[in-house]
């Protein structure tokens, strides 16, 4: 392929968004009175380096080496039980989307909260587990799907956010290569790490597109409540890699 055909196919990679109103018609009509929510992506235990990705039918998921696409937003999902968290739907007892505030018991101020110190809960890791959520646009889709970072991950997200800020590039400015790496912890159990990969800058047009999507995963993300912090089952714990089975 010329140039000239590799640069108009990469100009209009995202941009086709910005001729569709569909994502906010979708969630403004057709999602009316429903609990909508983005699918969210699995990552594996024990160290696997394959994402689990749901099916446009809904059928069996799909298994991916990568996922490439645009975050178009992120945010804390910070998650606190009272109780050992072994499953089931009960929501936890305080959660945040900010990082900042709590709702719930005990609520209130998260940097002073003595449940999100280091060494508050087994080990050196925090009763209050840190995640991130991370909404990303794959091309050809409407619809971002969703990551839940987990603790272990956290670390290598921060380095790329931090190595795309320095070169004045948002996150959802650049195309995003995720990858699984096996990593271990300090008792030497294996779990799954994200890795980040830079990929390529969006073209103005696709910029612009992608921005009007960000706006609407933000208005979506201020609606969720601490029930949206339940995680898909079953569980594993980031710090051990350990599944813990769900409730009966």
């Amino acid at each position: 392929m010329s140039d000239k055909n590799t640069e108009i196919a990469v100009n209009e990679g995202f941009a086709v968004l910005a001729n569709q109103n569909v994502l906010n018609e979708a969630l403004a009509d057709d999602c009316q009175g429903l609990e909508f929510s983005f699918d969210r992506v699995k990552l594996p235990a024990g160290g696997g380096t394959a994402f689990e990705i749901p099916s446009a039918e809904g059928e069996d998921s799909e298994m991916a080496k990568d996922i490439t696409g645009v975050i178009v937003y992120n945010h804390p999902a910070y998650a606190y039980y009272h109780d050992k968290y072994t499953g089931g739907n009960n929501p936890p007892d305080c959660g945040s989307f900010d990082g900042v505030n709590g709702i719930g018991n005990p609520g209130g101020d998260c940097q002073n909260c003595p449940y999100n110190k280091f060494g508050s809960g087994d080990g050196q890791s925090k009763l209050c587990k840190n995640k991130r959520m991370l909404y990303i646009l794959r091309e050809g889709e409407l619809f971002p799907i969703t990551i839940s970072l987990p603790t272990g991950s956290l670390k290598s997200f921060t380095n790329y956010v931090k190595s795309q800020l320095s070169r004045g590039r948002k996150l959802n400015q650049v195309v995003t290569k995720i990858t699984l790496k096996k990593a271990t912890n300090a008792s030497g159990i294996a779990f799954s790490q994200a890795v980040f990969g830079f990929v390529r800058i969006l073209s103005a047009e696709e910029r612009a597109a992608v921005a009007g999507v960000t706006d609407t995963v933000k208005a979506y993300a201020a609606n969720l409540t601490p029930t949206s912090l339940i995680d898909d089952e079953p569980l594993v714990d980031p710090e051990t890699g350990e599944i813990i089975e769900p409730l009966k």
